[in-house]
């Protein structure tokens, strides 16, 4: 009798394990960088969405190349596996013994939810940031299908938590509404509420330095400017550019504007040239005041890391619009467009971009020691 009921509790056992999946178990990332960058997809040539933090704990979605794609506050980005650490595995319940029938009600289920979360609104929204992307999605992982100007009234079809679904001229897209609605500093505590002056070298009548293409410097610092104080205002910052794309303005006027309003810090933009000698390359960062140093060293080693330039190190600079300038200030040397090589990379965006997050990630390491 006793061996019988060993034997009944037994096969129930089994039975309730076979109808029982274990719970699915969650990969996580741990990351190990202050100032991690968040892309939009899986690399470097994808947007800056923001950053992530050291000791920071986010659940993975998905993994692809040394890229892995992390779930954040209502939204997903990706980070390089270089810099974190990857614990737990994926297990799914259902791939063993289960039937195909609990998968289709669980997705269900998600696009139930989905429909409860979104709501029809009748609403427009002004476009906060030049080329805010809009997707075919309401995630990162869609495909960008339009970039929308500053100034540009979108009109809203849906809303959820974190996206916008909204009316293009041929087709429907989503914008993410951090990118629309001014609280997108929360994405980085370190930039939000500081006022950064960008100073985009030459200007106007005084061209600077010209290119193996005949591209003046002036119109290079004033794109590489402009991309910058984007990506900075996304990320909370109170953006004070020096000049306009036209105008040139006195070196005297750019220290003294930086100044007057009691700047955080000021970026002074700059292309070196040596004509005989095209081979030549390289990024510098300067400094006039010694305590502003570490501004340099951190601009200096961020953008190295990000644009895989030969590194002309960190250096005393006597420049007047740092040597007249009482505020953390700096000139960066972001290349030579001498070197045909050089010239090529810096008229494309996406080098442009790698060089604006070096600037980004020193400036959130410096302000992350103040």
């Amino acid at each position: 009798m006793r061996k019988r009921n060993i034997v009944v509790i037994l096969i129930c056992l089994v039975l309730v394990s076979w109808n029982f999946p274990v719970t699915a178990s969650t990969k996580e990332v741990i990351i190990n960088e202050d100032n991690l960058n968040l892309r939009s997809g899986p690399g470097t040539t994808y947007g800056n969405l923001g950053q992530v933090h050291k000791d920071e704990v986010y659940t993975v979605i998905k993994e692809q190349a040394g890229w892995v794609e992390i779930l954040l506050d209502g939204y997903t980005a990706w980070v390089s596996t270089d810099y974190v650490s990857i614990q737990g595995e994926f297990t799914d319940p259902f791939t063993s013994g289960a039937t195909g029938i609990e998968d289709t009600a669980n997705s269900e289920d998600i696009a139930d939810s989905t429909d409860t979360e979104e709501h029809a609104v009748q609403k427009s929204i002004n476009v906060v940031y030049n080329q805010t992307q809009v997707r075919n999605g309401p995630s990162t992982e869609y495909e960008i299908i339009y970039l929308a100007s500053k100034g540009e009234k979108l009109q809203v079809i849906e809303e959820s938590d974190s996206w916008l679904k909204v009316k293009l001229e041929d087709s429907e897209g989503y914008v993410f509404k951090e990118l629309i609605e001014k609280t997108t500093g929360k994405l980085t505590e370190g930039l939000s509420g500081k006022t950064i002056v960008i100073d985009p070298g030459h200007g106007g009548d005084d061209s600077g330095a010209l290119s193996v293409n005949e591209v003046y410097e002036r119109d290079l610092t004033y794109k590489t400017a402009d991309i910058l104080a984007q990506e900075l205002s996304i990320l909370g910052a109170e953006v004070i550019m020096t000049r306009d794309e036209e105008t040139f303005v006195s070196l005297a006027s750019r220290a003294t504007l930086a100044n007057t309003v009691n700047a955080d810090a000021f970026i002074s933009l700059h292309y070196n040239s040596v004509p005989n000698l095209p081979n030549v390359t390289g990024i510098s960062t300067y400094y006039y005041q010694e305590q502003f140093e570490p501004l340099a060293n951190y601009i200096q080693q961020e953008i190295i890391k990000e644009s895989e330039d030969r590194d002309r190190g960190v250096d005393f600079g006597d420049f007047q619009v740092i040597r007249q300038n009482l505020m953390p200030s700096v000139l960066i040397e972001l290349g030579f467009i001498s070197n045909p090589e050089i010239e090529q990379l810096l008229l494309t965006n996406v080098y442009q971009e790698k060089l604006v997050t070096g600037i980004v990630n020193g400036l959130q390491r410096y302000f992350a020691i103040q």
